[in-house]
């Protein structure tokens, strides 16, 4: 089974910039659609980016303009750049093969001055 592992998450003041990691255990990119997720504390699980196999994002309404989803296939990785971090933006980011419902351990992300 392919495993994910997530890493860049840490502590940001709120304006400032990060970007986010997850690497396959092998290559799928151009098989299956790739997507983050976040879950802040008391909250639902939501969708923040996705990219298809075709190379289409799509984005969660308040991550528009200020997130970006990327891959590079030779890394087998997905790239989140997060650009403009707000005090809602803290939250366990995970990533997910979208097709096959497997998941990362998720990193964390805060958000602080």
């Amino acid at each position: 089974q392919v495993q994910l592992v997530e890493s860049g998450g840490g502590l940001v003041q709120p304006g400032g910039s990060l970007t986010l990691s997850c690497a396959a255990s092998r290559s799928i990119f151009r098989i299956y659609s790739m997507a983050w997720y976040r879950q802040a504390p008391g909250k639902q699980r939501e969708l923040v980016a996705g990219i298809t196999s075709g190379g289409s994002t799509n984005y969660g309404d308040s991550m528009k303009g200020r997130f970006t989803i990327s891959r590079e296939y030779g890394k087998n990785t997905v790239y989140l750049q997060m650009t403009s971090l707000k005090s809602e933006d803290p939250a366990v980011y995970y990533c997910k093969i979208d097709d096959l419902n497997i998941w990362g351990q998720g990193t964390q992300v805060t958000v602080s001055s």
